[in-house]
């Protein structure tokens, strides 16, 4: 018995140079193979296929299914599951800052088990992950209720023994076994892949696999039978239908040729197991984490290093460098960050969003490509009746009459396209249609005629004596009807459509002509099909196919997948935030260019997929920079064009929803699918639509730049002011008798910032800022540290300068006055400049800061004001000031200001960027 299960992927896919790469070529290996494998059965007779897996027509005996089952195991593929709660609950505290901050702590514990840094950076830590790890987990729970909601049985002719007759059974999907027969009806869903045996007016819908909006029709015989030649893909073969298409239309009967990982559907779920690529958002902290604790490597060492020589105290220097190194740490920055992107999740589930991995709303706000299907995205997903013609392509509603005559009397399951005839004429005239006609015999749609006929009769109506006749009309594919007439219907040149109308001879050059109608509707994207008529003098009660002859052509139907209506607005919006949109689609390209210049992208050449194949890398970079329509693609090459447009410095989304999108959601920087996708798509996607609209997109980048540009304020301002810090340190230390600072007096000022730093999720961002993509630019930060960070120790320094001269504060008796006089401008600067920083505009003038934010600058000051005086003093370290200081302290603060805007100025123009 010969079964369509693949090797070992990894005996096909050649070694990578990295893991991804071997996914890649894992992929398209197993792709490849099962591919071969369908063709081969689809150019088989079904007699051979039938006995290639051992099977009959009336289909196995209940102990071959269960042997079979055992044998090949359930027809499931391999999907990706979240990870146990405590396995997701470690995976939130993987962080490098993390890791730095529970390295001080231990050191800070070992060296004082009782000191209250520990607590402090304990807190952190524990606050940090647990954001992080609440909102995936409930995004997760969320999505996988999502994915309960699908269908779980199908229909299976089976037999109780060898001797027994075939009787058809539901059973679930996971038990379908190579072999099977299964019985198909419309709304079925295909449970394996299958060899059609049997089928009848069968209309498959595999948008899934193939983004092609329109059902393809579906038949029992070999295209080598019907004089065309066969394909290699097992998504076009006309007898093979697929796990994840359905039935639209139509009965049929397949015996299953693969099941589970060796289904085409399977072949590609795989290769999507396993630890995710690296995205933009994780090589960008990475790199800015990495930036920072290399300040703090070598900061740390020359503070002890001065300190210890010059007071003599080396173990008091090492305490007081372990409390720089956390000074210099933005401690806070995992929890930030996680508070960023839960805030960020809460507020895009507003907008029906659901957020199943934290990291994709930074990626939403970077990316500045998005890739995305056609059907449903930038179309309404169903099919209308876009215009009815003459042989002239001018429209007529004689050819709607007898168009919706044969789709409204046709006794089988309608088409998608018949209903859209009928939807375009009104209840008033159905009613009429049913007084003046009435059925008398049909000639069902099969696939080797592509058309369908009904026969009506004229129902007398009072007065008229004129002889009974019965009409024919036909409806099909224009080539085939086109055959079968010998007339046409057209009208005297300069009559109008309902004026001067008359059969006329079919001749060929009028063939010809109205053949280039056809096709130029076909060329605009367009489905054409042909309607023709004939008169029938001699009545009877049943007609053949032998019938359909000498038919009258009398013009055509087209139709289409409608843009939305919203759709061109939605792109220019997204455009407007400086994201170029790539339409990647296994769509036909007659029907994707003519969608995309409705909705106002500009088409240039639509590339086919299979043109794509014979690029390398480098090649097919260049390519996908300069295109923006991609045709007939599968998914392995959906995956490689996303692949090639990051490898072009990008940060690319890619939105879809059905299988042949799974690979290309993964690799993607932000991973885009909707409630309705097939699983598969929903797993490997990173955000979850439960709206598929483009406009909802775009309210999700504006709230994923908002969260990426509180998040790198933080950076800055933190970074900035704690470097700044620690130069000030470095200056004191050098210079001063005794410590600038207590060790815990640095632990307080740092917790009371952070501590006001906790309301940055929720600051507003200005306009100007949300108007193109934003990016992690770790070269900027550290730029961005070295230039405004000391600008704060020229005000640290003029401090030192009045404690030690004005109020006398140059003597270790002294000390505390010294200190408590710095700790104050030190904690007030550092709050006041949030605002600075916050905003390229001009503060508290042309923009504002939300009021979380204000209330938490205020309750800072407040507290850095009121401790120097508060029952903590003593144990702190702390000493009340004199009144003098404070208009010190207030000239201090607003030369600081002053200066820290015109460097801000200087920089803006120097570097062209802010935040």
């Amino acid at each position: 018995m010969t079964m369509l299960t693949p090797r070992t992927p990894a005996k096909l896919a050649p070694p990578g140079r990295t893991r991804r790469e071997r996914k890649a070529a894992e992929l398209e290996a197993r792709t490849r193979l099962v591919g071969e494998r369908l063709a081969a059965a689809a150019a088989r007779p079904g007699v051979e296929v039938l006995q290639s897996v051992d099977a009959s027509r009336n289909g196995l005996t209940h102990a071959e299914a269960a042997l079979r089952l055992e044998r090949h195991g359930p027809n499931t593929v391999a999907q990706e599951r979240a990870p146990r709660w405590y396995l997701q609950l470690a995976k939130a505290y993987r962080n490098p800052f993390i890791g730095v901050l529970v390295f001080l702590a231990a050191v800070m514990y070992w060296q004082d088990p009782g000191d209250p840094g520990v607590v402090i950076l304990a807190v952190m830590v524990g606050i940090s992950g647990l954001l992080r790890f609440w909102q995936e987990f409930r995004s997760g729970r969320a999505a996988d209720a999502l994915n309960r909601l699908v269908t779980t049985t199908c229909a299976v002719q089976r037999r109780a023994g060898s001797g027994s007759g075939p009787t058809t059974f539901e059973v679930p999907m996971d038990q379908v076994v190579p072999g099977d027969m299964v019985k198909l009806a419309a709304g079925d869903l295909i449970p394996a892949d299958l060899r059609l045996i049997t089928s009848k007016d069968l209309m498959v819908g595999q948008a899934a696999l193939s983004g092609e909006s329109l059902p393809v029709a579906k038949a029992d015989t070999r295209t080598e039978d019907l004089g065309r030649p066969g394909t290699d893909d097992p998504v076009e073969a006309d007898n093979l239908v697929l796990t994840g298409t359905s039935v639209t239309s139509g009965t049929a009967t397949g015996v299953v040729v693969a099941t589970g990982s060796g289904t085409y559907f399977g072949s590609m779920a795989g290769a999507l197991v396993g630890e995710r690529p690296q995205t933009n958002f994780d090589t960008g902290v990475r790199r800015v984490s990495l930036l920072l604790i290399r300040f703090m490597l070598v900061m740390v060492p020359v503070v002890f290093m001065i300190n210890g020589f010059t007071k003599g105290d080396w173990n008091e220097a090492f305490l007081f460098g372990i409390a720089v190194a956390v000074g210099l740490t933005p401690e806070m920055l995992p929890m930030v960050v996680s508070a960023n992107l839960a805030r960020g999740a809460v507020a895009m589930s507003r907008h029906k969003v659901v957020v199943k991995r934290l990291n994709a709303i930074q990626n939403l706000g970077a990316m500045d490509v998005l890739c995305t299907d056609k059907t449903g995205t930038l179309t309404e997903d169903r099919i209308v009746l876009d215009r009815y013609l003459d042989v002239h392509g001018t429209e007529d509603g004689e050819v709607l009459e007898y168009g919706y005559l044969n789709a409204h009397f046709q006794t089988g399951l309608r088409n998608l396209m018949d209903q859209a005839v009928i939807d375009r004429v009104n209840e008033a005239e159905e009613v009429v249609v049913d007084a003046r006609f009435s059925m008398v015999d049909e000639i069902p749609f099969d696939f080797a005629r592509r058309r369908m006929s009904v026969v009506l009769n004229r129902n007398a109506i009072v007065g008229d004596l004129g002889r009974p006749e019965h009409i024919m009309i036909t409806k099909g594919a224009v080539e085939e009807v086109l055959d079968l007439c010998t007339h046409v219907t057209d009208r005297t040149p300069g009559a109008s459509p309902a004026e001067g109308r008359g059969r006329i001879e079919l001749t060929g050059r009028m063939r010809a002509h109205a053949t280039r109608v056809a096709e130029e509707n076909n060329r605009q994207g367009l489905r054409v099909l042909a309607v023709a008529t004939r008169r029938i003098t001699a009545p009877r009660d049943t007609y053949t196919v032998a019938d359909e002859d000498g038919l009258t052509l009398i013009g055509f139907l087209a139709f289409l997948d409608p843009p939305k209506a919203d759709a061109a607005r939605a792109l220019r919006g997204l455009s407007d935030k400086g994201i170029a949109v790539k339409v990647v689609t296994g769509d036909n390209d007659l029907v994707a260019a003519r969608v995309c210049a409705d909705v106002g992208l500009d088409v240039g050449r639509v590339v086919p997929g299979a043109e794509t194949d014979a690029l390398d890398e480098h090649a097919l970079r260049a390519l996908a920079a300069r295109t923006t329509v991609f045709a007939k693609v599968n998914p392995v090459q959906k995956a490689r064009i996303v692949r090639a447009l990051q490898a072009g410095g990008h940060t690319v989304g890619f939105l879809g929803d059905g299988i042949n999108d799974a690979a290309a959601l993964r690799d993607a920087d932000v991973g885009i699918s909707v409630d309705t996708a097939v699983d598969i798509a929903k797993e490997s996607a990173d955000i979850i639509l439960l709206e598929k609209d483009l406009t909802v997109l775009e309210q999700g980048v504006i709230q994923g730049r908002t969260t990426f540009g509180n998040t790198i304020k933080y950076i800055k301002m933190t970074a900035s002011s704690n470097f700044g810090n620690v130069f000030s340190v470095l200056v004191a230390s050098a210079f001063i008798p005794f410590q600038p600072m207590l060790a815990i007096m640095l632990l307080v000022q740092n917790l009371v910032y952070d501590i006001a730093q906790l309301a940055t999720p929720w600051d507003r961002m200005d306009e100007e800022y949300l108007r193109r993509p934003r990016n992690w630019d770790a070269k900027g930060i550290g730029r961005f540290m070295v230039t405004i960070g000391p600008v704060s120790s020229v005000f640290d320094i003029s401090m030192f300068l009045i404690m030690w001269h004005v109020f006398g504060a140059n003597s270790e008796a002294h000390q505390a006055l010294f200190q408590s006089g710095w700790f104050i401008e030190g904690l007030l600067s550092q709050t006041l400049i949030v605002h600075m920083i916050r905003t390229r505009k001009i503060p508290f003038v042309q923009s504002r800061a939300s009021w979380p934010v204000m209330v938490m600058t205020v309750l800072a000051v407040l507290t850095g004001l009121w401790l120097p005086f508060s029952p903590l003093a003593a144990p702190l370290g702390f000493t009340a000031l004199p009144a003098a200081y404070f208009p010190w302290l207030i000239g201090v603060l607003l030369a600081y200001c002053t200066l820290t805007q015109l460097v801000k100025t200087w920089y803006i123009r120097r570097f062209d960027s802010w935040l």
